[in-house]
């Protein structure tokens, strides 16, 4: 593990006598810290470079986090494992759909009646919820339905939302809706609502909790109408697994795959400039909430985390647009995170994820969280500390292992199927991307397990794109050992989850 300070050691130890007591202390507080969670969709870690003002406001002026993962990289898993800080093999959230996923059955098993937000609420705070919460929301439960543990809600239940416009906001049980006029562009609506909240609950006096939960830069990857042209003619990236030459060493799923033709690499530097151009009112919703909270006096006293529910890849190993897979591309993503107590401008390399984000939360507000929570406090590292017992290695899920298929789950906009950009649902393209796994995150190796027992291995020190499949070449005692190390995780719950992660290889 390596953390890079920017700071002396004088600065950090003044900064670490503040006001607020050591972030690790778990008694009560006098004067709660606020904690602010930003929370976009799809975006990989390429467009942070494009948001100077998130990058100098929160990155800066804290922690990046430089090896953060999700677990499950699509959007519902993801979303359960930060509300409840637990595996999706423990939340029973595999899809977005029915019959493996989805608001439905997070809300069939009321798993909602202890998330984040109910503990923080049961804590003192007032808890505030703003933009996309689940796919399926609020489907068999009424329109104005609220879930469990927020003071506020704000989230679409008709309408486009995707689009930013056109769509109807479930505003705290009543129906608003909203149209196609500039002021109705969703990601500026969702920056404005957090705003008065803020405003008001620093002037009533009470610690609060808003997640904001963006949809830029998900498809259609719709701008404001004021960042329509900017950057128009950024190009694609093209990484080395670009267009992968060779790919007849990964699993058949990939395999088969053909070169990506010069019409789909033109759509998707089409698309390119769109993912851009809509992460633009997000950067400048970073900069309102922070100089809000600044004119409020309340900056010293609020954390404020930047993250994404999963990653995206476009044209890496011969792939369209999407995610779901164990790839970089998909599974890593930004965390950039301040605070009292944060020396600025560090950069820790620790492996974490999104299921430690709600131990986080609750640490912050110095609460414990329950017994089924799988995750752990990124808090002392966010300090500058160094746990001697943090974890090596990190779980990485997809699907139900006992179906060798099971339904799609990209959750694209039918806009990319116009586009030429995915093939449609009952295609062999989009079965054969519906493949169950388990695997493991190392600092040296990314290891996976399918369904039907084929095996990846990427050595990330001299492989960094994964470029070769090296499971049939690599000692039969390393595979024998990250299968052990894989088979106990994958069925870990709670405590003995953060054991087995913290075990050397």
């Amino acid at each position: 593990m390596k953390i890079h300070k920017h700071l002396a050691l004088l600065g950090l130890l003044v900064i670490l006598a503040g006001s607020c007591g050591y972030i690790g202390d778990q008694s009560p507080r006098v004067n709660p810290p606020n904690i602010v969670f930003i929370l976009a969709d799809d975006m990989d870690m390429g467009l942070l470079q494009f948001m100077p003002k998130t990058q100098e406001l929160i990155g800066e002026q804290g922690v990046t986090f430089n090896q953060f993962f999700v677990s499950m990289a699509t959007c519902c898993p993801s979303r359960t494992t930060i509300l409840r800080g637990q595996y999706s093999h423990n939340t029973q959230i595999f899809e977005t759909i029915l019959p493996d996923g989805g608001f439905e059955k997070f809300y069939a098993l009321k798993s909602e009646q202890s998330t984040i937000a109910v503990w923080l609420e049961d804590a003192g705070y007032k808890t505030a919820f703003f933009g996309k919460y689940m796919n399926g929301y609020p489907a068999t439960a009424k329109q104005t339905y609220i879930p469990a543990g927020w003071t506020e809600w704000y989230s679409p239940v008709d309408g486009d939302p995707y689009t930013q416009f056109n769509y109807t906001l479930n505003e705290n049980g009543k129906l608003v809706a909203y149209g196609k006029n500039e002021e109705d562009y969703g990601t500026d609506v969702y920056a404005a609502k957090s705003v008065d909240f803020m405003e008001r609950s620093v002037k009533d006096g009470d610690p609060f909790f808003a997640h904001i939960s963006v949809y830029a830069p998900h498809s259609p990857y719709v701008p404001a109408p004021r960042h329509a042209d900017v950057f128009p003619d950024t190009p694609m990236p093209r990484s080395p697994s670009f267009n992968e030459e060779d790919n007849s060493d990964k699993p058949w799923i990939y395999s088969s795959e053909p070169p990506l033709s010069g019409d789909h690499i033109t759509k998707m530097e089409r698309i390119y400039p769109k993912r851009i151009q809509s992460m633009q009112a997000v950067d400048e919703m970073v900069e309102q909430i922070v100089k809000t909270l600044e004119s409020l006096g309340a900056l010293e006293n609020t954390y404020i985390f930047f993250s994404s529910d999963n990653g995206f890849h476009m044209g890496e190993h011969r792939l369209l647009v999407g995610k779901n897979t164990a790839f970089e591309e998909d599974i890593r993503v930004p965390l950039l995170v301040r605070g009292p107590n944060i020396p600025a401008g560090i950069t820790v390399d620790a492996l974490v994820g999104n299921v430690d984000l709600a131990s986080s939360f609750a640490e912050i507000a110095g609460i414990k969280t329950p017994d089924f929570v799988d995750g752990r406090s990124l808090m002392p590292l966010a300090a500058g500390k160094d746990p001697t017992d943090w974890r090596q290695v990190f779980l990485l899920e997809r699907g139900l292992l006992d179906e060798a298929a099971y339904a799609p789950d990209m959750f694209v906009s039918n806009g990319d199927y116009m586009e030429g950009l995915m093939e449609p649902p009952d295609s062999p393209y989009r079965a054969k991307m519906d493949r169950a796994y388990r695997g493991l995150r190392t600092q040296k190796y990314t290891f996976v397990q399918y369904g039907d027992g084929t095996l990846e291995l990427y050595d990330l020190e001299t492989d960094p794109y994964q470029l070769e499949n090296i499971a049939g070449s690599s000692t039969p005692d390393l595979l024998e050992n990250l299968q052990t190390w894989l088979e106990a995780l994958r069925h870990c719950t709670g405590d003995s989850c953060r054991e087995i992660e913290a075990r050397p290889q």
